[in-house]
């Protein structure tokens, strides 16, 4: 079933839309150093520190015949850290994830109900185009994209799958479901059922409860674009709220993913594409640092900043620089290197942006000089889409040339004019990157680069160069044996509780307000209903004390037995040996104290913010002193 590309084409209405604001000047470059709020991450990424990310589209399984076998033997996804599957849609009634057979429309409602299953998890594979070199049998409950990623992981353990929500097609009902605290944990839980958990419908005789369990390690968010006409015609936009909302949504997605780690000892990342039009970021917020606490990193939109949607005009889509020689007005003129600028000037880690690369051209017909910004005469003939070619098929027409000042690349055969990525600016971008001291690239999309060419470059190059810095969250650590009575590192065996005098919390539990647990050496009680979520990390629980009094001769000051007047003395805090934490300090990441008889580490720069008071606050719960 052929259903509509979702291609990625964010700028073509900005440049008409926003035309008339004017660009952020006289931005500021930031160096590689992180800031105070990174998010947390342990382990070094696959390619020599450095990510390497790519979109496989779900509709090119049908008249592309890209097939992920494609992305194996070529050696693509040895060369990939991520591969991004795109994309998921949004029920436009229940406003939910969801899959369901239903083929794209026309018009501002034709993503209503759209889905793919038969491409998700229907088709049967042969033993010729499957990844494993195994056929599909009629009644397996998995197959399609989603069981041929499964045996691509099985090949590539370290590949990160992520699902990819919304783009350009499907970002219709971001909005809608961004707005209330209830839509979002709806929609959210929606998405971490269906995706992460695999919790797939049954369609023809496929799907069913876990069938795509341990398919997907996270999420990519798409949504394009909050808080802006921008997007495609008939999204839901809300030009008012659709910032803070979105700030809302990725808090609500690392704290469901992060509450299922707890219980499956598994990572789950979270990331974003992000928008190059300062315009467009300025509407979604999309360079506030507090956002990158909540996402692992996201990939700057790197290609698309011109195109034949300005069908006389021919010019640049993928340069890094801004070129002197472009005639379009200021608020049209965009480039990788400015959108870049606009993110590191908030404080954002480097290492968590990423810089997005075309396995594609965009082009023109009727030119008549192989210099950019001459006239055309409209749109160059495409397979998928006027305008529009892969880099397999446009990588040896006509004549190749190379602006190294504006790190962009161009085809000219005489009459057509492609602007594409290549080898050259692969390998400027590459330096780019290491320079910026950026997280990696990402390419959109992989069934544009056959014989993965480009991604493998890119790869190649990254390996070469110095170390980089990103980094993927380590598994997270917890109970490994939970009928060991001999494990105090094992919360949930209620038959060692320690000196807990109360119950020890359980996952499996349902806690109403009021009712008092023991989690780690301290008790806690719950504020409202909740299951599965951990105290100390989830503001459902209020941390009360620790278990047991340090000095059992001593009951009125469990904290401090020299001095059983004076609980809070600083100076004196008994049995903890990390420093008492103190309001008016200022503390760095990593720094530990000690409050309320419990010990906490910092996960970035704070100052007055107390220890377990918030879920989401600055510091992590080390355990009882």
């Amino acid at each position: 079933m052929q259903r509509q590309r979702s291609t990625r084409r964010g700028l073509r209405t900005a440049l008409a839309a926003l035309a008339t604001g004017a660009l952020v000047a006289g931005l500021a470059a930031v160096g590689a150093a992180a800031p105070a709020n990174a998010a947390p991450e342990q382990t070094p990424s696959g390619v020599n520190g450095y990510r390497n990310v790519g979109y496989f589209a779900q509709w090119g399984v049908y008249g592309r015949d890209y097939k992920l076998r494609q992305l194996e033997t070529s050696g693509g996804a040895a060369d990939l850290t991520h591969l991004n599957y795109a994309f998921g849609n949004i029920n436009n009634q229940t406003l939910k994830c969801f899959i369901a057979n239903k083929a794209q429309g026309t018009g501002p409602n034709g993503s209503d109900g759209a889905g793919d299953a038969w491409a998700d998890f229907g088709m049967g594979y042969t033993a010729a185009n499957s990844v494993a070199g195994k056929a599909d049998t009629w009644d397996q409950p998995l197959a399609g994209n989603f069981n041929q990623l499964k045996q691509l992981k099985a090949k590539h353990p370290n590949l990160k799958v992520m699902l990819s929500i919304g783009g350009w097609t499907w970002s219709k009902n971001f909005s809608k479901a961004a707005a209330t605290d209830a839509s979002r944990k709806t929609f959210v839980s929606s998405c971490l059922d269906l995706y992460i958990k695999g919790n797939l419908p049954v369609i023809d005789g496929r799907g069913g409860a876990g069938a795509a369990a341990g398919v997907f390690d996270g999420i990519d968010i798409d949504w394009e674009w909050p808080g802006t006409n921008a997007g495609l015609e008939g999204n839901h936009v809300d030009t008012v709220n659709d910032k803070a909302n979105f700030k809302l949504l990725l808090k609500e997605f690392r704290t469901q993913l992060d509450a299922l780690s707890v219980t499956t000892g598994k990572p789950y990342q979270l990331s974003a594409f992000l928008p190059a039009s300062p315009a467009v970021i300025q509407a979604g917020g999309w360079n506030d640092p507090e956002l990158f606490k909540y996402l692992d990193f996201g990939n700057i939109q790197g290609y698309d900043l011109h195109g034949a949607w300005n069908p006389s005009l021919t010019g640049h889509q993928i340069n890094l620089y801004d070129d002197p020689a472009d005639t379009r007005p200021a608020a049209e003129q965009f480039s990788a290197d400015k959108a870049v600028k606009e993110y590191l000037r908030t404080g954002i880690a480097p290492k968590q942006l990423g810089l997005g690369l075309a396995a594609y051209g965009r082009g023109w017909k009727g030119v008549s000089s192989a210099q950019p910004w001459g006239t055309a005469r409209g749109a160059a003939a495409g397979t998928w889409e006027a305008g529009f070619e892969d880099y397999s098929k446009l990588k040896n027409l006509g004549t190749s040339y190379y602006d190294a000042k504006v790190g962009a690349s161009w085809r000219y055969d005489g009459t057509n004019w492609w602007s594409l990525d290549d080898t050259k600016t692969v390998a400027q971008k590459k330096d780019y990157i290491v320079a910026k001291g950026l997280g990696g690239g990402m390419w959109w999309e992989l069934d544009g680069d056959r014989e993965s060419e480009l991604v493998g470059a890119l790869a190649d190059g990254l390996r070469a160069s110095v170390k980089g810095p990103a980094t993927d969250p380590a598994t997270p650590t917890g109970p490994t044996d939970p009928t060991d009575p001999t494990d105090p590192t094992d919360p949930t065996d209620p038959t060692d509780p320690g000196a807990c005098t109360a119950s020890a919390w359980k996952a499996t539990n349902v806690y109403t307000g009021g009712q008092k647990v023991s989690y780690n050496g301290s008790e806690y009680t719950a504020k409202w209903w909740t299951q599965g979520e951990a105290p100390g990390t989830s503001a459902a629980w209020a941390l009360v004390s620790a278990c047991a009094p340090t000095d059992p001769t001593d009951p009125t000051d469990p904290t401090d037995p020299t001095d059983p007047t004076d609980p809070t003395d600083p100076t004196d805090p008994g049995t903890c040996a990390a420093p008492a934490w103190a309001g008016a300090t200022a503390y760095n990441g990593g720094a530990v104290v000690s409050y309320q008889g419990s010990t906490y580490k910092a996960k970035w720069w704070t100052q007055n913010n107390t220890p377990g008071a918030d879920q989401w606050g600055p510091w992590a719960l080390q355990g009882a002193c």
